[in-house]
């Protein structure tokens, strides 16, 4: 996943807005979000490769996600993949903060990654790419993409600059209003563009919020809101190989029948 865009304890009846984008080479097996055989609680896409996963909640509300840091040339020998660390987070009952300082010290063990971490009560931000690699993240919107929380890739900044219009400014939005926002194509001009130590033509491809290129593109995109009283919807719209929509509603234990 190379995108995240949400807003924490800043919009009204909720307590987490969260977009992202996928962005994956085509080749790569993947089964679209939906509750997974080995692990029923646990609903999200899958990587069908490695097993893990770059975005999924579970029933019990915890929710996880995981982007990539883009470094050319700088690679582990034999490292875990980092989709595993969403797994782990969602079949374990550490809390966030924990699970985010026992991540940090097994850090080594990974290539570069960005981990989003919600236990129900706490957002935590974990890194092992960044100084300040375990935050707890206080209210506020923020954007994730390939380096540091909130570094100001024009993607980055467009997008959370969207995502406040919506959310700001009409307190009837939904979901249908919030889509567009990862569907954005845009790529930004040159002189604006992050120097990553990739190609130019692929920071030009790469800067567009939803990437399309023949071998690489955005697969994925994925909305997830959970509310003050607990529920959570899930929507995940997939592009590559074969379209498709598909939205769950976790609904707070109190309003079960």
């Amino acid at each position: 996943m190379c995108l995240i865009l949400f807003s924490w304890k800043e919009t009204p009846g909720h307590d987490l807005v969260l977009l992202a984008n996928r962005d994956e080479f085509l080749a790569r097996p993947t089964r679209q979000a939906d509750f997974w055989e080995d692990h029923p609680d646990i609903l999200g896409g899958r990587d069908l490769e490695e097993g893990g996963s770059w975005l999924a909640v579970g029933t019990n509300r915890r929710m996880a996600a995981v982007t990539n840091v883009r470094e050319p040339g700088r690679t582990v020998r034999d490292p875990i993949s980092r989709g595993h660390l969403v797994t782990a987070f969602l079949t374990s009952m550490d809390s966030a903060r924990h699970f985010a300082r026992a991540t940090r010290d097994q850090g080594d063990r990974y290539n570069g990654f960005n981990l989003l971490l919600y236990d129900g009560k706490e957002l935590v931000f974990v890194s092992n790419r960044s100084t300040e690699n375990v935050r707890v993240l206080p209210p506020g919107l923020y954007g994730l993409s390939n380096a540091d929380l909130d570094t100001p890739w024009p993607k980055v900044e467009s997008g959370k600059e969207d995502l406040e219009r919506v959310l700001s400014g009409n307190p009837g939005w939904s979901l249908t209003d919030l889509m567009p926002i990862l569907m954005d194509t845009t790529k930004a001009p040159d002189a604006d563009l992050p120097r990553t130590g990739v190609p130019l033509e692929w920071e030009r491809i790469l800067s567009a919020r939803c990437i399309r290129s023949p071998e690489y593109a955005t697969r994925s995109s994925s909305i997830v809101l959970v509310t003050t009283d607990g529920g959570v919807t899930f929507r995940e719209r997939t592009h590559q190989p074969n379209p498709h929509d598909v939205t769950f509603e976790l609904i707070p234990c109190q309003q079960r029948p």
